[in-house]
């Protein structure tokens, strides 16, 4: 008893431990109604917020015709058989991963512009979050002290 006790306990750990290594990507969210909170959180300076801006405006119209599609999907594909339900699933999920990674570009995009500090707070809340973060270079802040 004590040997079969082991072995379920071993084979629980590795399920848990397997499946937590899956963790979801650490977004922004820039298409989301929290850009107040990320300009907040990061400190974002004017040329950030104005590319931040920049890329929501093109994420919705990059999504727009993306959820249209979704909508007649769901208008028009036959819905009578489980078959039928299951092509429907999968084209939906199709589409749906193409709004993630759209969204996805426009986080790394912002990212890119983000200095040290900025990053190394954005890495702090992933991994608060046990999120997977989108790994970048920062950009190196610029001495603006007197070196002439």
């Amino acid at each position: 008893m004590i040997k079969f006790t082991r072995i379920f306990y071993i084979f629980l750990g590795y399920a848990i431990f397997s499946t937590g290594l899956q963790a979801q990507d650490c977004t922004l969210d820039i298409g989301g109604d929290n850009t107040d909170m990320m300009v907040e959180v990061f400190q974002l300076s004017g040329e950030q917020i104005k590319t931040m801006e920049n890329l929501k405006s093109d994420l919705e119209i990059q999504t727009k015709s993306l959820k249209e599609d979704i909508q007649k999907l769901f208008n028009d594909h036959p819905q009578s058989s489980t078959e039928e339900l299951q092509v429907l699933a999968d084209k939906y999920r199709v589409l749906e991963q193409k709004i993630m990674d759209a969204s996805w570009e426009c986080d790394k995009k912002l990212l890119t512009t983000f200095n040290e500090k900025q990053y190394r707070r954005y890495l702090d809340l992933c991994h608060e979050a046990f999120r997977k973060p989108i790994k970048i270079i920062p950009v190196a802040v610029k001495d603006t002290v007197g070196s002439n």
